[in-house]
């Protein structure tokens, strides 16, 4: 601000608004979320045409299953689609998404092509075919019901974050134990555990993004208060204060987050440039060095983990704040 508006002993070519400058507005701030999501209103405001470039803001990459062909395929992607497709994510790279798909699609024979597919039994295959790691629709050896049940137990899986398949491989491994298969049994439990390797091992936030929520708890730049930001439904809803002074009539705390979020006011479906902002916002803060704050994360917001959420204001009151502007 000095040097914008300070005086000058000396003429320059740098920027000084002295001259035409009558008046100059902040907001203070406690967190590095609050003040992102101010910024992009600002900017969305006043330049919509170019507000993704000024804030350079970079959409995450994302799994997603592709749907538009007869035969679906997977794909590493930075943007949502309006068709039917399935997303998954957001991861903190493009390695990391590439290494998410490459693990589960070891568990399924889905293609791993990526040319829009004309079955023919003229048609060259690849090596996966090779391997029986795909069941080979480009040479016409399944039908086209057949790969639409694998492609939905690759849909129930990305849907429940692999839970689908950890059960089935669950049980077929009790089976083979019951039936005395001991070794077969081996194998099967080697397998499960690899699955449950690649869904603990996954980044934080990756999740089917249709059920992707959270809430991020902050302390205020003044005041014994926090602030919770809920995310689901694809955006950032408006932020909910909890004052946090001890009163006569206190009510416990897990009530008062369950009436704040009573109190947030339903909004319309998103349009899909707003939710992929929104999301590349999230990404930012959660992925980042400088990220603060708390993160609870949830899949649906009728069943909150409120103890969890309880337990994070706490720790978030408890920490030392200095305003920013």
């Amino acid at each position: 601000m000095r040097r914008l508006l300070g005086e000058r002993a000396q003429p320059s070519k740098l920027l000084h608004l002295r001259e035409v400058a009558t008046y100059v507005e902040y907001w203070p701030f406690a967190s590095r979320l609050e003040s992102s999501l101010l910024l992009y209103d600002l900017a969305r405001r006043h330049f919509p045409e170019d507000y993704q470039r000024l804030l350079k803001l970079r959409p995450p990459h994302l799994v997603r299953l592709v749907r538009r062909n007869d035969f679906a395929r997977t794909a590493i992607t930075t943007r949502l689609a309006a068709a039917d497709s399935i997303h998954y994510g957001p991861f903190r790279s493009r390695a990391a998404a590439e290494e998410f798909e490459a693990g589960f699609l070891d568990h399924f024979q889905l293609r791993r092509c990526q040319e829009d597919l004309i079955p023919s039994p003229e048609h060259p295959g690849c090596v996966y075919g090779e391997m029986n790691r795909c069941l080979r629709p480009c040479q016409q050896y399944v039908s086209r019901e057949e790969y639409a049940s694998e492609t939905q137990r690759v849909a129930a899986f990305l849907e429940t974050d692999g839970q689908s398949l950890i059960e089935s491989i669950g049980h077929a491994r009790d089976r083979l134990s019951e039936s005395m298969e001991f070794e077969e049994a081996a194998r099967t439990h080697k397998r499960l555990e690899k699955v449950t390797a690649l869904i603990h091992g996954r980044d934080e936030l990756a999740t089917w993004i249709e059920k992707l929520g959270g809430v991020a708890v902050m302390r205020p730049a003044t005041g014994d208060r926090v602030t919770l930001w809920f995310f689901w439904n694809g955006r950032w809803h408006p932020p909910s204060v909890l004052d946090l002074r001890a009163d006569g009539n206190a009510v416990p705390l897990d009530r008062r987050v369950k009436d704040a979020v009573t109190a947030i006011a339903p909004a319309g479906r998103s349009s899909l440039r707003e939710r992929q902002d929104h999301l590349a916002l999230l990404a930012a803060w959660y992925y980042s060095s400088w990220r603060d704050g708390e993160w609870v994360s949830f899949r649906d917001p009728g069943n909150l983990p409120y103890r969890k959420i309880v337990n994070a204001i706490h720790r978030a009151a408890a920490a030392p704040v200095a305003p920013k502007l």
